[in-house]
């Protein structure tokens, strides 16, 4: 990476404010994500190297282009000066691109511009949307726990979890421990918002500010932990959720279900003996259950793991290989499969996602369905008489 800039030709701003100002701008910033790849020069053919992602100041994240970048690397948290930076507009919104004449270098944590957090706007979270900068949010925390990572040859530690206001829930991946603790109000400033695996996600480093504040408007725990369950066609006309939950009959089990292998280093599912990632390895052997529950309104994919699969089945891991033994055909443990769970009522709740093949939920629990049939008696009594 070139030297670090002088920065004299241009005053320095805040992300938040280059909509206005002139072509070239002077900023310092953290960056959120970075992905490297090549394009190809249409004038001869040739290959040219280019770096995007976002940058962050804590007042706003702006996507960047840098073309020609250093061949070191250039990672998530890295903190950049740009002197000369190109200002864009890409759908609206401005963007930061970095030419052979801007100025890139290296910059220290504390040449980041002191973040206030009290003077951004509040922001509730239906309304957090990919690329989200420069905001802060008032949400009670749901839960939260460590999980160990490896970031290139660095084994380092997320937090991970969920915060809600009354608006709804989004999940977090803090890479600081500001000690957070599930119950607890507080109020984030200096995150951003970035999509992972098609659900929205709060990202928070060193520099978020965390502070607990009382929770005037926010739902209490227990509130959000037992909410009713919701129409699964609501669920997917607004694109999944967090902590949603849902009711619904079981009409089918898609496969592969039942059996399955994955492979050791990431957990994918095998096939023939081959990871997408890994290539060739040995699965290691796990159940699943990919349930198809509909309420009526709609349908939806639960994607149960070993645990529940088994409660729900009444059938062990153990249990299965040995009925594998007698019946080569994985088949037929997907048959048996279905016959335990069809037609049974079941409550879900967990992370809901929209696609393309419709709505997938990722439980968290998978419970029985409490059916009062004084009421669904009386419920149906009142509408055949509805229908003479």
């Amino acid at each position: 990476m070139a030297a670090t800039p002088a920065g004299e030709e241009l005053p320095e701003v805040r992300l938040r404010d280059i909509g206005g100002l002139s072509p070239l701008v002077h900023v310092v910033g953290r960056v959120v994500s970075a992905r490297r790849r090549e394009v190809v020069r249409r004038s001869d053919g040739g290959r040219r190297p280019l770096l995007s992602g976002l940058l962050s100041d804590g007042s706003a994240s702006v996507r960047f282009t840098w073309w020609d970048p250093p061949r070191e690397g250039i990672e998530r948290g890295t903190i950049l000066r740009a002197v000369g930076a190109e200002v864009r507009q890409f759908r609206g919104r401005p963007e930061l691109v970095f030419t052979w004449k801007t100025k890139v270098g290296p910059a220290g944590p504390a040449e980041l511009p002191r973040l206030d957090g009290d003077r951004l706007p509040l922001c509730p979270v239906r309304d957090l949307k990919d690329g989200n900068g420069g905001f802060r949010l008032e949400a009670r925390v749901l839960s939260v726990h460590a999980k160990p990572v490896n970031v290139g040859e660095e084994r380092r530690i997320v937090y991970e979890g969920l915060v809600a206001d009354a608006t709804g829930a989004i999940s977090f991946a803090s890479w600081s421990d500001f000690a957070l603790a599930p119950g607890e109000a507080v109020r984030i400033s200096g995150g951003t918002v970035r999509a992972f695996r098609g659900r929205r996600q709060l990202v928070l480093d060193e520099a978020g500010i965390v502070v607990r504040i009382e929770p005037t408007g926010l739902p209490e725990l227990a509130e959000w932990m037992h909410r009713p369950p919701r129409p699964i066609a609501d669920v997917e006309e607004d694109g999944g959720g967090e902590a949603t939950t849902i009711e619904g009959l079981v009409v089918g089990v898609l496969p592969p279900s039942g059996l399955v292998y994955r492979c050791p280093e990431c957990h994918r599912l095998v096939t023939g003996g081959l990871c997408r990632v890994h290539g060739r390895v040995t699965g290691v052997a796990d159940l699943r259950a990919r349930l198809v529950l509909d309420d009526g309104t709609g349908a939806a994919t639960v994607a149960a793991g070993r645990e529940a699969t088994e409660r729900l089945w009444g059938v062990t891991l153990e249990d299965v290989r040995e009925r594998l033994r007698g019946f080569p055909d994985a088949s037929v443990l997907e048959e048996q499969l279905l016959e335990a769970v069809v037609g049974r009522r079941l409550v879900v709740r967990g992370s809901a996602t929209r696609d393309d093949f419709g709505l997938t939920v990722t439980p968290e629990t998978i419970e029985p369905a409490e059916i009062d049939l004084e009421a669904a008696a009386d419920e149906l009594a009142a509408r055949l008489h509805g229908a003479r």
